[in-house]
């Protein structure tokens, strides 16, 4: 019934729901990406359900974000329950709330041994701004007020502030804002695929990344530097899985030459990769930690970082003169931080770090099997966050983002959705997903290539 329904108001509304919309401006927004909008009128599981009435199979998680899948009634709850009593209160000021208080007690140490105290956010562009805000205060607080630069990666994305802007590593984010915030640093990424950085005999990939690390550390000198950024599979930079070597190599060029390391686990906290939190693949840990996204499931806005109980007995030691002042309206947002107590809770009972590291094998080697086509490259993957690269030449490793956004246009005819970053398409299916539905995403993006070649 409801689709008949839909099916009457199609013709007559759809056309002016899509005028309406000029009247919101959207985020990275050029009118050519978006003269065509999707307008989604509901979700359930992995699907999303069109105005139009189509049924799409979101391979992406709406953006990288609703692990334990749409229309789950508990967070739904869990966010009426909240409201009913008190949706909002301040945190600032001598207040608290509550589910602010049970979350930070949940999450203590509960990523990371050590990192025992969270700042709550908005979202990730805010965690992370709040990240190099709270480097530079402990530089400061530690009599090394010169150390204030952040090293990150080329490629790398870390939010849309303007300071993160100018942290992330791809220009076409840079471009129209600048000039360039200054302190901002970029290095080569760890791409075992195609790595732009210099290779000396017998390196490894993961050494010659890690070496670009510590070069750039040297050449700008340790003393200015105060922390390095990474996100530990690079999303937007075209979902880059970095060698087993990297990541023991930074940690241990951050504590030789007093650095802090910031993991940008925007993307891959909460399960996505396989594990809760996505450096525990390499048994290293962070110092300040970035989380958002998944830790609601994208029913709410919330983040935050977490950050080391150095840094925490620094800032409880501070004098009045030298006081953290940093903070937003919603910090500790009390209906949001509700809703992401009872997510965790969910994701905890049906085990997704669990089912994202065995269905993620799948999903990759469904994947694989496409590399049949001549222009996939290359078939990359953690857990459910997977990336396949599409080229002109295989040999050449020449990129083709042209034939990247055919692949995406025809898929999204096929009923699936993906996202193209840059010559590759990303793949973040909730973690609710099932085999099947694991499979659909391989057969549905098989013949969109199939028709593209």
């Amino acid at each position: 019934m409801m689709w008949k329904w839909l099916d009457k108001m199609t013709n007559t509304t759809e056309t002016n729901w899509l005028e309406k919309d000029k009247r919101q401006l959207h985020p990275v927004y050029h009118p050519n990406s978006h003269a065509n909008a999707m307008v989604v009128e509901r979700g359930e599981g992995v699907w999303l359900y069109t105005a139009d009435g189509r049924k799409i199979l979101d391979g992406m998680a709406g953006l990288w974000n609703v692990n334990v899948g749409y229309g789950r009634e508990e967070l739904a709850q869990a966010a009426y329950d909240q409201m009913k009593k008190m949706a909002f209160t301040s945190n600032f000021s001598g207040m608290t709330n509550l589910p602010s208080i049970e979350l930070a007690d949940k999450l203590a140490g509960f990523a990371y041994d050590g990192l025992n105290t969270t700042f709550f956010t908005s979202g990730g562009s805010e965690s992370n701004d709040s990240a190099f805000k709270t480097a530079r205060y402990y530089w400061k607080r530690k009599g090394k007020p010169t150390k204030y630069k952040v090293i990150a990666r080329k490629g790398a994305y870390h939010g849309v502030t303007l300071a993160t802007t100018f942290a992330t590593g791809l220009e076409k984010y840079q471009a129209m804002f600048g000039p360039a915030m200054e302190g901002f640093i970029h290095i080569p990424a760890p791409n075992p695929y195609r790595f732009e950085g210099e290779m000396k005999a017998g390196e490894t990939v993961g050494q010659a990344a890690a070496r670009a690390l510590e070069e750039a550390i040297l050449r700008e000198g340790a003393e200015t530097v105060a922390a390095f950024i990474a996100e530990p599979v690079m999303g937007v930079g075209g979902v880059i899985v970095p060698p087993d070597d990297y990541f023991p190599l930074v940690r241990a060029i951050c504590d030789k030459h007093e650095i802090l390391f910031i993991a940008d686990e925007v993307i891959t906290g909460f399960g996505r990769t396989g594990e809760w939190f996505a450096l525990k693949h390499w048994n290293v840990k962070p110092d300040i930690l970035s989380f958002a996204k998944a830790v609601t499931s994208g029913y709410a806005p919330l983040g935050g970082i977490q950050i080391s109980d150095a840094i925490r007995e620094t800032i409880e030691s501070a004098s009045d003169a030298e006081t953290w002042m940093h903070g937003y309206t919603y910090s500790g947002h009390a209906m949001a931080c509700a809703v992401g107590l009872k997510n965790i809770e969910l994701m905890e009972r049906e085990q997704y770090p669990a089912r994202a590291k065995e269905l993620g094998k799948r999903l990759f080697e469904g994947l694989e099997s496409l590399k049949e086509f001549g222009f996939v490259g290359d078939v990359r993957g953690l857990g459910l966050l997977c990336g396949v690269e599409i080229v002109s030449d295989k040999d050449a490793k020449t990129a083709d983002p042209a034939q990247t956004m055919k692949v995406f246009k025809a898929a999204s005819e096929r009923g699936l959705r993906t996202r193209p970053v840059g010559n590759a398409l990303a793949f973040a299916p909730p973690l609710a997903i099932s085999e099947e539905e694991v499979d659909e995403i391989v057969k549905r993006l098989g013949a969109a290539m199939d028709a593209v070649a």
